[in-house]
């Protein structure tokens, strides 16, 4: 069966750092591109962040380039966010997706997506 399961939301204050974790079960992250998106509230499905298999190449929607960083441990068959200076526009439920291509993951489309963790960035 397989399972995404994200954590490490919660509150924090603009400017604040969050890391997000989403642990895999079911399939090997290894052999699998993985992304980040994100839904804010009345808004769309966004992609955040996507990596490739390995690890060698990653992509960063324009409004968080620079904010946040993509990793994963294959070992231990984990994804991450590291997500710093946030700001009111990053409150969203995050999602972590496995991804059919690299190019699939910018237009939203994936294999298996998480239930999400929620971020509030309030003062």
């Amino acid at each position: 069966q397989v399972q995404l399961v994200e954590s490490g939301g919660g509150l924090v204050q603009p400017g604040g750092s969050l890391r997000l974790s989403c642990a895999v079960s079911g399939f090997t992250i290894g052999n699998s591109v993985m992304s980040w998106v994100r839904q804010a509230p009345g808004k769309g499905l966004e992609w955040v962040s996507i990596i490739s298999i390995g690890g060698g190449t990653t992509n960063y929607a324009v409004s968080v380039k620079g904010q946040f960083t993509i990793s994963r441990d294959d070992a231990k068959n984990m994804l991450y966010l590291q997500m710093n200076s946030v700001n009111i526009e990053d409150t969203a439920l995050y999602f972590c997706a496995r991804n059919p291509s690299f190019y699939a993951a910018t237009q939203l489309q994936y294999n298996y997506r998480g239930q999400g963790t929620q971020v509030t960035v309030s003062s």
